[in-house]
């Protein structure tokens, strides 16, 4: 990411109350921060990120001034607050050693303006039980009250785990099912997720970092794994498209018939046209809900062609992959219009012909890619039904593909572990062995009871695991450890990982090196006469 604030992007502000505000730059606009105050963004446009700024009372006619802190300043406090808590005296003792400190900061406190610290300072002076607090007791108040008064923020550069903290601390967490920090760092790494390059593969080899996503998170599974793969902000992109390999195929044939003289083609990257480290979005409806991906420079609606995921980020309808010419996208070709007639065509008739046909070339070509299968790997975040998603997904995958379903109830994934059990495996081959025996002797057998007892293949996935995690933040202070009793509840979260076997069609057979077990050598001493006197 870069490290400076650039107009039209989103950006992260941590208030001093330690709460999220995610704003989009835009410039020569007023950015609203509730009672914090506002501030124009021109003011932070051009300026490094993890910079703390404070909003001063003084204000001119495009709002409040902000004032950079200075890290001087910021360390000062701190260590007076740490001094603070590590005393064990008492307020007034503590009160008579902080007044060198005090001095110490006195600058920095006229440079400020006294903007919320003057609250602050009048609050501690008229406590009527002050002298009664603990060192312990009185930081923390004073920590309460420099949050709720100090009008200081901090922009941090926005990536998915600031996004993940905030749909569920300030937002909705169901739109996200519930999905945390740590569950994105799992499903990453049990899905071996990671940058498969950009070269393009030669004639004959096999496309590498191709993963199918089935995502209900609004785009945060989309987005976690782009990142992961190195496509997902605008600054990822690769290198210039060349005439060769992205111009579109309206623009070469416009500048073939244009009153005879070739017409200067715009060079533009086809969507959806990288053969490798692509996604593939799996969907039930008409177009993916991946409006979360906004945030990170692209929108769905209105795609940005020098955007990473213009090119790798590619999706298909359920209904597209389970019979693809029920959709007419896919099924009605336009026809082919010779270059004769093209040009005698209006510019806007044979604009309008070549955009038909370039949509029925890329989902047709989509489409039969994504049907043929051989992914890397499958990430499934949906409320559907685990089962009837992996049944339809996972024939799909290479061999040792990873498998990763999240859900935040285990009451699903536990189903879906039992019938990926070594139980449910062996039962399903007796059951197969035994059709195909009566299939040989000549009788009439019904594979339908086999695919009615066993929803999934429990052969060509193992070894199912379920695992759970959650940070949970803990609060360590000498002579007590315990964990914080505010911190948020909801779904525990759990995930379900397995990997893609080809299942032999051949009995294997164990053989090995037969060694011979070593014979006992005996030996037999002769008897002597004088032996024979002594025994009788």
């Amino acid at each position: 990411m870069h490290s400076y604030i650039r107009p039209g992007q989103y950006v992260a502000i941590r208030l001093q109350s330690d709460q999220l505000r995610l704003i989009q730059i835009v410039p020569d606009t007023i950015v609203n921060l509730g009672r914090f105050g506002s501030f124009t963004a021109n003011q932070i446009i051009g300026r490094p990120f993890y910079f703390t700024f404070e909003i001063l009372d003084a204000s001119d006619e495009a709002g409040h001034q902000l004032r950079v802190v200075s890290a001087t300043e910021l360390h000062a406090e701190t260590l007076l607050a740490g001094r603070e808590m590590g005393r064990a005296t008492t307020w007034k003792l503590a009160k008579m050693e902080s007044r060198c400190e005090q001095i110490e900061i006195e600058e920095l406190k006229r440079e400020a303006g006294g903007a919320g610290k003057d609250i602050v300072a009048k609050l501690l002076e008229s406590h009527s039980a002050i002298d009664q607090k603990t060192a312990f007791s009185l930081a923390k108040y004073t920590l309460r009250k420099r949050k709720k008064y100090l009008k200081r923020f901090t922009v941090l550069p926005l990536d998915v785990g600031l996004l993940a903290n905030y749909l569920i601390e300030e937002r909705d967490a169901q739109r996200s099912m519930e999905l945390r920090d740590e569950h994105i760092g799992l499903i990453g790494c049990w899905g071996n997720v990671h940058h498969s390059g950009n070269i393009e593969v030669g004639e004959g080899m096999k496309p590498h970092g191709r993963y199918a996503i089935v995502d209900e998170t609004g785009g945060l599974v989309v987005a976690a794994m782009a990142e992961r793969m190195g496509i997902l902000y605008p600054h990822d992109a690769d290198e210039e498209p060349t005439e060769e390999q992205d111009a579109p195929a309206h623009d070469v044939a416009e500048s073939q018939h244009t009153n005879g003289a070739p017409k200067p083609r715009r060079i533009r990257p086809q969507p959806m046209s990288a053969t490798t480290n692509t996604i593939t979005v799996i969907h039930p409806y008409s177009q993916p809900n991946l409006s979360l991906l906004k945030f990170f420079g692209y929108d769905t609606n209105n795609p940005d062609e020098s955007h990473p995921l213009h090119t790798r980020l590619k999706s298909i309808s359920w209904m597209q992959l389970a019979d693809p010419n029920s959709d007419p996208l896919y099924a009605n070709e336009p026809p082919i219009i010779p270059a004769e007639e093209l040009a005698e065509l209006k510019q806007s008739k044979r604009t309008a012909y070549y955009h038909k046909r370039n949509r029925w070339a890329r989902v047709k070509a989509v489409v039969d890619e994504g049907r043929a299968g051989n992914f890397d790997g499958l990430i499934v975040s949906t409320l559907l039904e685990p089962a009837s998603v992996l049944k339809t997904m996972v024939p799909l995958l290479a061999g040792s593909a990873p498998v990763v379903v999240y859900s935040p109830t285990v009451e699903s994934l536990v189903e879906l572990a039992d019938m990926y059990s070594t139980a449910r495996r062996t039962a399903f081959i007796n059951k197969k062995r035994e059709l195909e025996l009566q299939s040989s002797e000549g009788e009439a057998v019904d594979l339908t009871s086999l695919h009615e007892e066993f929803v999934v293949d429990p052969t060509i996935l193992l070894p199912p695991t379920l695992q759970t995690s959650r940070v949970r933040p803990w609060q360590v202070l000498p002579g007590r450890t315990h964990p914080l009793m505010t911190g948020r509840g909801g779904a525990e979260g759990y995930l379900f990982h397995g990997i893609r076997v080809l299942p032999t069609t051949q009995n294997i057979q164990a053989a090995g090196n037969v060694r011979k077990r070593r014979k006992l050598e005996t030996t037999s001493t002769p008897i002597s006469d004088r032996d024979v006197e002594m025994t009788s």
